[in-house]
């Protein structure tokens, strides 16, 4: 029980790797507000959750939103009493070639992506300054590292993770906020589910351990980031990807 009585707000957190991360975090005893903009999925997985004697509490939000993300902590907040971890976990996809990319689609991704990090973090961060400490954790992309043919708003987005990490740390760290990234790989999700078995197969095979990551990989370094074990790590983009980045 590594986050015992701890109020976690894990956006994404209704299906793929945040979910993964809802679930580990509540059975790791923390209470968890899981944010989404998927309403109905969102309140089946935590009911489902709560019916097993998990805190966990649904909120419909869009992160890209200022407003929305503001009041929605704010409510997180005066339920619970404050707000000891933030997982930035939620993302998009827009992918094309770069003469076909739209500017709608750059903005779209950017203004989750990236936006989304921003405004979820600015709101939660007068929290932990309150009580002198915390964790944010941001899921950037091994795209944002080394890029990926047809994700230039993607792997803009998540470079732009890691620079803001990198910034937090060194802004928050004298306040006793750690502010890490965590970097996965190719991980089995909705999206990749879509994608030929003759490309999934070169995927793998790029993959020193041979296989794509699951939700559970990503969310077990989330869980470690945002336990007392690492109290001492802060600005780190923690990669979770099989090796591919060596």
């Amino acid at each position: 029980m590594r986050l015992q009585d701890k109020v976690a707000v894990i956006t994404g957190g209704a299906s793929g790797i945040g979910l993964a991360a809802t679930e580990r975090f509540a059975k790791e005893g923390a209470r968890v507000a899981m944010l989404d903009l998927q309403e109905e999925i969102g309140k089946q997985k935590a009911e489902e959750l709560q019916a097993e004697g998990y805190r966990v509490t649904f909120y419909q939000v869009d992160v890209s939103k200022e407003d929305d993300v503001q009041r929605t902590i704010n409510d997180i907040a005066e339920v619970n009493g404050t707000i000891d971890i933030l997982i930035n976990n939620a993302g998009i996809t827009k992918d094309s070639m770069l003469h076909k990319m739209s500017g709608e689609a750059f903005k779209n991704v950017m203004d989750v992506n990236v936006n989304g990090v921003f405004y979820c973090t600015q709101a939660a961060v007068p929290y932990m300054v309150k009580q002198g400490k915390g964790k944010i954790i941001n899921t950037s992309s091994v795209s944002g590292v080394y890029g990926n043919v047809g994700q230039t708003n993607y792997a803009a987005s998540k470079a732009a993770v890691v620079g803001m990490t990198k910034t937090w740390a060194k802004e928050l760290g004298g306040k006793g906020i750690n502010v890490n990234a965590v970097v996965p790989g190719f991980t089995e999700s909705t999206m990749v589910a879509a994608v030929p078995e003759k490309v999934i197969e070169k995927m793998v095979a790029m993959v020193p351990v041979k296989r794509l990551g699951k939700p559970e990989d990503i969310a077990n370094a989330y869980l470690f980031l945002a336990s007392e074990e690492a109290d001492y790590i802060n600005g780190t983009a923690l990669h979770v990807d099989g090796g591919i980045m060596m």
